[in-house]
């Protein structure tokens, strides 16, 4: 793997260990932000969690790292309802507040982490 590339899979992986832990220390937060069609939102948010912190783990053992980064895209597509549902009833739970454009450029930036973790799909393409 390049250094960049493993900078950024420690980055990532950093992010998502800490986005885990997050769904433990403000509980209420993340929970207040699933939409309600969703059932059992609090089991949600705490599976969601410790399937952050699993992939962000597994992105650092090299037999697992590509099977990681697409469980990442996969936690990524799901958590866009959740997102979707902050930005649009402009939910801001405490520890969650953000401006409204804040709230959107969030999902944007869902996107961006989409692309980030396919990127640690693919392999490297060393020069000969």
């Amino acid at each position: 793997m390049s250094l960049v590339k493993r900078i950024f899979s420690v980055l990532l992986s950093l992010a998502m260990i800490l986005a885990g832990v997050s769904h433990f220390t403000m509980t209420a937060a993340f929970v207040a932000i699933v939409p309600a069609y969703l059932p059992a939102a609090l089991a949600l948010v705490y599976i969601s969690g410790v399937i952050e912190i699993l992939l962000g783990v597994a992105l650092q053992v090299p037999s697992t790292r590509r099977l990681a980064a697409w469980g990442m895209i996969a936690l990524f597509i799901a958590v866009l309802p959740a997102n979707i549902n902050q930005a649009m009833n402009n939910i801001q739970p405490p520890g969650l507040e953000m401006s409204q454009n804040m709230l959107w450029i969030r999902i944007a930036l869902q996107f961006v982490l989409i692309a980030w973790a396919w990127w640690m799909t693919r392999p490297d393409h060393r020069a000969a």
